[in-house]
């Protein structure tokens, strides 16, 4: 680097690698981290992955002091953050530079925890964390694309003793003055948050075989992607609509699912479309041959989020316009090819 790293940057770097190791807290190229040192702000890169924070150079440092002055007059550029790079290299700062900048404290943790998202799509969710949120000074921002609008709304939540942010339909944002208080802080909230994941239940393998046809599979993972299918209503909770953003970017809008005893070619034909992968209620889930490794990671993690729902739970979906904003949005489509 151009200037000397933090001297806890390869702390940072431990518990991102931590973090993002953990599926029921960060998947594929989700979320980021942060540490801020003397007007520069070292950001997990766009597109590059926190489990791999010991192995690779994902954080790139950006120009704290200029970037926060430019937004504040010019807001728009807070979803250029690229402008700010410090150093050439061919990575770009994480569209959510600006989310990060938005706290005054010096290390910034941004996950997308299963058991926080579980909530955070609920309609009654603000009722349902503050019964569970006592302990710490947290509050509720309402979903909004990532990048520039989000940041917006997170100033304005932001006081002198808010560290937790839950973000709706989104996860979980917490800042600290260490390494150390901010990852005790993600440890602490998610488990106020922790919730039992429903029994499981066999997978019909030999049925999904069946119905597969020619572009599709049964999901390879585990028996827990497939508990996805296991129960009525939460199939029709799944297929309700998008729940939050990373869906979106690798795995289209919404979920789908066939009718009882309906093939895969049978549900493509009748829906007009070619899911990433398709609910075979009862059975399981199939996998499109040609999905991606982001997109059966986001499979599993729709399945990890729904058996934490209750069946009541009334959720809250995204709009179309909110779908539409996501699908060809430029940061995306740039963080989908470094995954590829």
């Amino acid at each position: 680097m151009t200037r000397a790293d933090p001297d806890d940057l390869p702390l940072l770097r431990t518990w991102s690698r931590k973090f993002g190791s953990n599926p029921l807290m960060v998947q594929g190229a989700g979320g980021n981290t942060s540490i801020k040192e003397d007007g520069v702000m070292w950001i997990k890169a766009s597109g590059t992955q926190l489990s791999e924070a010991l192995d690779k150079d994902i954080f790139v440092p950006v120009d704290l002091t200029t970037m926060i002055g430019e937004t504040a007059a010019h807001p728009e550029r807070a979803d250029e953050p690229q402008r700010y790079l410090l150093e050439a290299g061919g990575l770009k700062p994480s569209i959510e530079t600006c989310l990060h900048a938005a706290f005054a404290k010096r290390v910034v943790l941004h996950v997308h925890c299963v058991n926080t998202i579980a909530l955070a799509i609920r309609t009654d969710a603000v009722d349902e964390l503050s019964k569970r949120l006592t302990a710490f000074n947290w509050a509720h921002v309402a979903y909004a694309k990532p990048g520039a609008q989000l940041a917006k709304l997170v100033r304005k939540a932001l006081n002198d003793t808010v560290e937790v942010i839950i973000l709706g339909n989104h996860g979980l944002l917490v800042a600290g003055d260490t390494v150390e208080e901010a990852a005790g802080l993600i440890e602490r909230v998610s488990s106020a948050l922790h919730a039992d994941a429903a029994p499981e239940k066999p997978v019909y393998l030999a049925r999904l075989q069946e119905v597969a046809g020619a572009d599709f599979e049964p999901a390879q993972s585990d028996d827990r992607v497939h508990q996805l299918a296991m129960a009525s209503t939460r199939i029709e909770q799944a297929i309700g609509g998008t729940l939050y953003p990373d869906h979106v970017i690798f795995c289209g809008i919404g979920a789908h699912a066939a009718r009882p005893g309906e093939t895969a070619d049978a549900y493509c034909a009748r829906a007009e479309t070619k899911p990433h992968f398709l609910i075979i209620p009862d059975a399981g889930v199939l996998w499109r041959k040609d999905i991606t490794e982001n997109g059966r990671t986001m499979t599993r993690c729709l399945s990890d989020v729904m058996v934490r729902v209750p069946a009541t739970a009334k959720l809250t979906y995204f709009t179309q316009a909110q779908d539409y904003e996501l699908l060809d949005w430029d940061a995306e489509t740039y963080r989908q090819q470094m995954n590829a």
